[in-house]
């Protein structure tokens, strides 16, 4: 089964959703991609990892939790990542080096089977590329406490669950509340561009699943 899932996924990989699937799960006031066109050119490149590895019958993700600290995305909940460096060279290096810094896995391992739309994060001036890489044995993961504060683990299926999907308003880190929908995985509450990432995913995956 999972050897038949990746295939698949790798396969749909090459024609993604894009913004549409992305904004079901954007915050009420986000604005699309074409208003944020005077800032895009100056957005500072970053990459986060969407690991997936067996897990029983299922494939399992990770998320982390970001310590609380006085920055925009303290407290959050988020893929592994961060922002490009020259030695990186790539992208998708960027995406593994931080995984491995943040959790300690196994990047060595790792086969990146694709990415995402690329997502603009306007409070951090981030430009996000998400590289999507499976993993066949997960090794004992180390997380960082300086930029992780928990892993999470959960089932990547179900993220298609309508039942862990809600409306509410959060707290922004300035200070003002914001309507977004968010999801609720593993007791966690997942909004933002994360949520925007996992939203895409989820389209991908049904198309798979109802072959």
């Amino acid at each position: 089964m999972n050897t038949t899932f990746i295939e698949q996924l790798k396969t749909q990989l090459l024609q993604l959703p894009g913004e549409e699937a992305q904004y079901q799960m954007a915050p009420m006031s986000r604005k699309r991609l074409s208003d944020f066109s005077d800032k895009i050119h100056a957005a500072r490149k970053s990459a986060v990892l969407i690991v997936l590895y067996p897990s029983g019958n299922s494939i399992n993700t990770i998320l982390i939790q970001r310590p609380n600290y006085e920055g925009v995305h303290g407290g959050q909940i988020a893929f592994p990542g961060g922002k490009f460096e020259d030695a990186d060279q790539t992208l998708s290096n960027t995406a593994l080096r931080e995984a491995n810094e943040e959790i300690g896995i196994d990047t060595g391992n790792i086969q990146i089977i694709g990415n995402l739309t690329d997502l603009y994060i306007a409070p951090s001036n981030f430009m996000v590329s998400p590289f999507i890489g499976f993993i066949e044995e997960l090794n004992d993961l180390i997380p960082n406490n300086y930029e992780v504060s928990k892993i999470i683990h959960t089932d990547l299926f179900n993220l298609n669950k309508e039942n862990i999907k809600g409306i509410k308003s959060i707290e922004h880190s300035n200070g003002y509340k914001i309507k977004t929908p968010y999801y609720e995985i593993e007791g966690f509450t997942v909004w933002g561009a994360t949520a925007m990432m996992i939203s895409e995913l989820n389209a991908i995956i049904k198309k798979i699943t109802s072959f």
